[in-house]
């Protein structure tokens, strides 16, 4: 079991830029990011692998998110830029070992507000 925490939410006009960090305590998981909005099912938003050779997005997202990490610092990032309304969500982070199907580990969530 890894232990995830996010930071960098906030507030945003829309056009506006965020960047999402996830700090894990331990490396060599692949890790992705998914967000919740009020009264919608949680979904997925970006993944990354262990070694960062390969990325995935979600089509909503695709060309103004970025997911990245940096293994020395066990972190994970997303860049989200061009923010939409819609955007608006708790995001939260997750983990899953290599040779695992789905995301088990989890982190508390950040909140991202885009106003209109």
């Amino acid at each position: 079991q890894v232990q995830l925490a996010e930071s960098g939410g906030g507030l945003v006009q829309a056009g506006g830029s965020l960047r999402l960090s996830c700090a894990a305590s331990a490396a060599g998981y692949v890790m992705g990011w998914f967000r919740q909005a009020p009264g919608k099912e949680r979904e997925f938003v970006a993944s990354i692998w262990s070694t960062a050779t390969s990325t995935n997005y979600a089509h909503s997202v695709r060309g103004r998110f970025t997911v990245s990490r940096d293994n020395a610092k066990n972190t994970m990032y997303l860049q989200m830029n061009s923010l939409k309304p819609e955007d608006t969500a708790v995001y939260y982070c997750a983990a899953r070992c290599p040779s695992c199907n789905t995301f088990g580990d989890w982190g508390q969530g950040t909140q991202v507000t885009v106003s209109s």
